[in-house]
């Protein structure tokens, strides 16, 4: 074969996405940035943090509220909007007797505020925003309790190190050795190897956090992995497939390099309630 033959090499452009749909470099460092917020706030002062639980919930509604309109569903998200102010504020201010109530008077007024359009898509639009405002801000609540215990900041340390930890094993181990679609119809990236993955490092981290973080026993730490695991992996399947039935690939571009910031917080949304539920009942509170 003379030098003729051999096709030219393509130029690999830059910023090209790694295997798994990302830019790496790009989307690395929008995760560094968010976790250097997040640590700062949660280290200097607990309601900076709150504060910006309820920034990325209030997005996360929005985005929400975009992917829906891709459908033609419109739902009141003002109101779903100043339902989160008192889901997110309210626990941490009054316990978990507040959060409740808190979304019963948003579900009512998100009910109540598409009454104005008649009767055509009511079902539709009702539900859409019933499901937002339990799906973001309601779950979010539980983060504003685990914060307002008097370890609150080690429970959420703890809470978020379990839930990244099966986001990066399933990352890393899926693209280094994914071979078996989990949900191929769903996510067709996610594998079985990814998953393995997950549970691995996610055990870890619950056995780690459990212990010296928390000074818990050990078997509650690997219970809090394996429980973080199975949802955090559901939330991601769940979120996924609300994209595919609208018809879009990500919730927005707000984060570089990830998405929206629904696309991150999905399974942390998933996790949180079992995990506080788990904290709760199993570890006592750190003085």
């Amino acid at each position: 074969m003379s030098s003729s033959d051999i096709p030219p090499l393509e130029p690999v452009p830059v910023g090209r996405p790694s295997r798994a749909g990302r830019n790496l470099p790009v989307a690395i460092t929008s995760g560094v940035v968010l976790g250097a917020v997040i640590i700062a706030s949660l280290v200097f002062w607990k309601p900076a943090f709150l504060a910006v639980v309820l920034a990325a919930i209030l997005v996360g509604i929005w985005e929400l509220k975009e992917a829906f309109a891709v459908q033609e569903i419109r739902f009141g998200w003002p109101l779903v909007m100043a339902g989160a102010v008192a889901m997110i504020v309210g626990p941490y201010l009054g316990g978990p007797v507040v959060l409740l109530p808190a979304l019963a008077i948003t579900t009512f007024a998100v009910l109540m505020w598409r009454l104005r359009s008649g009767v055509a898509g009511y079902v539709r639009d009702a539900t859409a925003g019933v499901f937002t405002a339990t799906y973001v801000p309601f779950l979010a609540g539980f983060v504003a309790l685990m914060l307002e215990r008097p370890d609150g900041v080690r429970r959420v340390v703890a809470f978020i190190l379990v839930t990244v930890a099966s986001d990066v094993g399933g990352y890393a181990v899926g693209v280094l050795f994914g071979r078996h679609p989990m949900a191929p119809l769903i996510s067709p990236k996610k594998s079985w190897e990814g998953f393995a993955g997950s549970v691995a490092l996610c055990l870890v981290a619950g056995w780690a956090s459990v212990v010296y973080l928390l000074h818990g026993q050990w078997w509650v730490g690997l219970l809090l992995g394996a429980v973080a695991v199975v949802f955090a992996t559901s939330g991601d399947l769940i979120e996924s497939l609300v994209k595919r039935d609208l018809g879009i690939k990500d919730m927005s571009s707000v984060v570089p390099g990830h998405g929206g910031l629904m696309d991150r917080l999905d399974s942390l949304l998933a996790t949180v309630v079992p995990v506080w539920l788990v904290l709760v009942c199993l570890v006592p509170v750190v003085r």
